[in-house]
């Protein structure tokens, strides 16, 4: 019986092929409690998944930013940091001006910035046009995470609680903000305000920290909207 493991572990059971269950004697189970009764003799593999945000959304210590002492950090997934007409944006063509802050101070890694990003930019796209508005994000992730990660044995009954305070390997990147600080900005016209107001509503529900949605331009166009 095979019990008392993290929920957050992906299990892979090998079983000889004699007793082999389809497909091909290969058992994963994903995101659930482990209570596995193995009756004839088998291999356990136990997977270490990625693990949640708020693992590391707190500020702890200084900020780990120094590549050229580390021995290759993972790529940062987000693709662009300026979408949409941003030479409009930067000689003002735009009507309004939207920011999202930060009302906490936390760590956001760059995965989660990403999604913000892609959501925001879809949600604007589809009404504005791809030439009616202009996306930037504002934070990079300098500050790079590290994990000691913790393997198990064949026999799969424990899980290795390892060294107290490891160095850890590195496994991604945040940005550290602050509280009030400008984590996303969109210019678009008054007539798309709304949708622009709802795109960054959706891009927070990606960030870990509460955020808030202000009009910083424009405030006479959209009287009683805002």
């Amino acid at each position: 019986m095979l019990s008392g493991l993290s929920h957050r572990l992906g299990v892979e059971v090998f079983i000889p092929w004699k007793h082999a269950l389809p497909p091909y004697g290969r058992i994963s189970v994903q995101r659930a409690p482990l209570n596995i009764a193995v009756r004839s003799p088998c291999r356990v593999v136990v997977v270490m998944a990625r693990k949640p945000a708020k693992m590391y959304r707190r500020l702890k210590g200084q900020a780990f930013t120094r590549r050229k002492y580390m021995g290759g950090v993972p790529n940062n997934q987000i693709i662009r940091f300026l979408t949409g007409d941003s030479q409009a944006a930067e000689t003002g063509g735009f009507e309004l001006v939207l920011e999202l802050s930060a009302d906490e101070s936390c760590q956001i890694r760059h995965t989660a910035l990403e999604a913000s990003r892609i959501i925001c930019n879809s949600t604007i796209r589809k009404v504005a046009g791809e030439k009616g508005y202009a996306l930037r994000i504002h934070t990079f992730p300098h500050h790079v995470l590290r994990e000691n990660k913790q393997a198990t044995g064949a026999g799969a009954d424990r899980v290795s609680q390892g060294m107290r305070c490891a160095f850890g390997k590195n496994v991604g990147t945040a940005a550290r903000v602050k509280h009030g600080q400008r984590v996303i900005s969109l210019h678009c016209n008054a007539k798309d305000f709304l949708t622009a107001k709802d795109a960054l509503r959706k891009a927070k529900m990606k960030l870990p920290t509460p955020c808030t949605v202000s009009l910083v331009r424009g405030h006479e166009l959209v009287k009683g909207l805002a």
